[in-house]
């Protein structure tokens, strides 16, 4: 009876020491906490050193991983229906004029720059009552969305209509 408990004790103990796991799978975390910003009916403002301007400080600083996207409000189809323009664009106007809209971004800040070959004060339009969104995208999740399409962005990032914040100058 002694062998037969011996052996069981044996058996016993082997097989709770027989599981090991050695998971080396690279984990990506794909949680995605993404904000979307709104500046409406916003004016660009104009300096000697950088030209015609929009800059706005960013709360809380972003991940030096995260990306930022920019869109234009460019028009409308009907009430419920905006047209987004990613940023950077060039507009092409009458007589050769162009209009080139641009940003940087930092862990801190953003700015929206206008800039064309014409004097853009002759077109108040494409300065005045601008509406702007800025998307910030973890930067891993940025590589597998399409950015130029802003319903697609938000979509993926599983962000609402109201869950957009505005932004008050």
């Amino acid at each position: 009876m002694k062998k037969i408990i011996t052996l069981l004790s044996f058996v016993g103990m082997l097989s709770l020491q027989g599981c090991t796991v050695n998971d080396t799978t690279d984990y990506v975390d794909y949680d995605t906490i993404s904000e979307v910003f709104e500046i409406k009916n916003i004016d660009f403002g104009y300096n000697n050193v950088d030209g015609f301007t929009i800059y706005q400080k960013l709360t809380p600083k972003i991940l030096a991983s995260d990306v930022v996207l920019i869109y234009r409000l460019s028009g409308t189809i009907d009430a419920s229906t905006p047209i987004w323009q990613l940023i950077p664009r060039t507009l092409y106007l009458t007589n050769g004029r162009e209009i080139d809209y641009d940003f940087d971004f930092s862990r801190e800040d953003f700015t929206i720059f206008a800039r064309g070959n014409y004097d853009l004060e002759t077109t108040p339009s494409y300065l005045d009552n601008q509406t702007f969104r800025i998307v910030i995208v973890p930067g891993d999740f940025a590589k597998t969305i399409d950015k130029n399409n802003f319903d697609a962005v938000i979509t993926a990032l599983n962000v609402n209509e109201n869950q957009i914040q505005k932004i008050n100058f």
